[in-house]
């Protein structure tokens, strides 16, 4: 895709200037006669890192992508062509990424591409999951009720990984302002009470010499300390960028109390949830797991379900390489075998979803309910014992003046 840079005049004769991606040319100038411009001068220039637009993950929220999946169901259903949908759609949004892709598939779709071919064109808005779905809509004629279930695949999916990430949110953020309080007590607070108990010549308790101690290292070397930190932080990112490391980092955060639990079930909520999905919506099986793979986050959980495609291909079943595995529970490995005998695998799959998404929240509030009273308290004994450091000496000093 080119960058074109303009002069261009809107309805009022108003000069606007701007710069625009497009295909090609003729695109350019057709989009910004669309927007009710008059083109004045407009060239090709070169893209760089700097004219781009940065975002972090997906450039278009979550539930700006639901909306729009439900929208175009909608509009569907009353009858509406794909084209005139995806126009209206267009018009409606006001996500500057989304309107930008929909212009193109718009396009596409007026010369003679298929919805599938156009959407392709644009993988950082549409995943492979969601173009496989909409191509095994499209080719039965059912796109409809597969944009409808992709909606309620993704809030599905987004509401559970949500309710995960805001339980190990909350502990984290505890710990750095428990972290920030500590320090700044350590800093300026405890030194100011140093040159009293000095020059009072007072004999100190152990707990105080303690918290000076560690105040005076931090004070004198932070800039030390903060090196090293960031020495292994940047050290731990770029272990965990190894396929290895990440293995067995995935491999203990399953074994962890209280969140490995978690963990596994919303990756067995996830996984159930996208294969059910794909094979609803008539994608091969082998093709099914592959996409499901992708949207694994736990390692040793996506490493298992590669074995279990893989003896499927072999002629296998698909529940073996998972009953032999320590991390499957045996009500999922159960309902597969039971969806494979009968076939009616999507069916067992979407009920092992449904189970495994009620018990994340169930979890996720009961984590909730015992790490605040935990944190809570631990963050007052380390203030406290920072606190009465201070106090007991100041104490004896009164005693010894009075």
């Amino acid at each position: 895709m080119a960058s074109f840079k303009y002069i261009a005049a809107d309805y009022n004769g108003n000069e606007k200037k701007g710069r625009i991606e497009a295909y090609n040319l003729d695109l350019a100038k057709a989009r910004l006669r669309d927007e009710g411009l008059k083109i004045e001068t407009i060239e090709e220039v070169e893209s760089s890192i700097w004219t781009k637009d940065i975002h972090l993950g997906s450039p278009v929220k979550h539930r700006d992508f639901v909306v729009f999946l439900q929208q175009f169901a909608s509009l569907l259903k009353a009858g509406l062509t794909i084209v005139e949908s995806l126009t209206i759609l267009r018009e409606q949004t006001k996500q500057k990424h989304l309107k930008e892709a929909l212009y193109y598939v718009e396009i596409d779709m007026r010369q003679g591409s298929s919805l599938t071919n156009a959407l392709k064109k644009h993988p950082q808005l549409f995943s492979d999951i969601f173009i496989n779905m909409v191509h095994s809509g499209e080719s039965s004629g059912s796109l409809e009720g597969t944009l409808s279930k992709l909606a309620d695949y993704y809030h599905k999916n987004y509401k559970t990984s949500q309710k995960v990430k805001s339980t190990f949110a909350y502990p984290i953020t505890v710990a750095i302002v428990a972290i920030g309080v500590v320090i700044f007590l350590m800093m300026y607070v405890v030194p100011e009470f140093v040159d009293m108990f000095t020059q009072f010549d007072a004999s100190l308790p152990i707990i105080t010499q303690i918290v000076l101690a560690v105040s005076h290292i931090l004070s004198q070397y932070w800039l030390l300390i903060l090196l090293v930190t960031l020495l292994i932080a940047l050290t731990l990112l770029i272990l965990f960028k190894r396929e290895e490391s990440r293995i067995k980092v995935d491999h203990y955060l399953l074994k962890l109390p209280g969140f490995g639990p978690l963990i596994l079930k919303s990756n067995m909520a996830s996984m159930t949830r996208t294969l059910s999905s794909l094979l609803y919506n008539k994608v091969p099986i082998i093709e099914a797991i592959k996409l499901t793979e992708q949207t694994l986050k736990n390692r040793v959980i996506q490493q298992t379900l590669q074995e279990a495609r893989t003896s499927l291909q072999q002629g296998e079943s698909l529940v073996k390489p998972m009953r032999e595995h320590w991390a499957y529970p045996y009500l999922v490995t159960q309902m597969i075998e039971v969806g494979e005998k009968t076939n009616a695998l999507p069916e067992m799959l979407n009920q092992v979803a449904t189970f495994y998404e009620d018990d994340v929240d169930t979890a996720t509030e009961q984590l909730k309910s015992l790490l605040e009273p935990l944190l809570i308290v631990t963050l007052s004994v380390i203030v406290g014992v920072i606190v009465l450091a201070i106090v007991i000496p100041m104490f004896e000093l009164f005693n010894q003046i009075n």
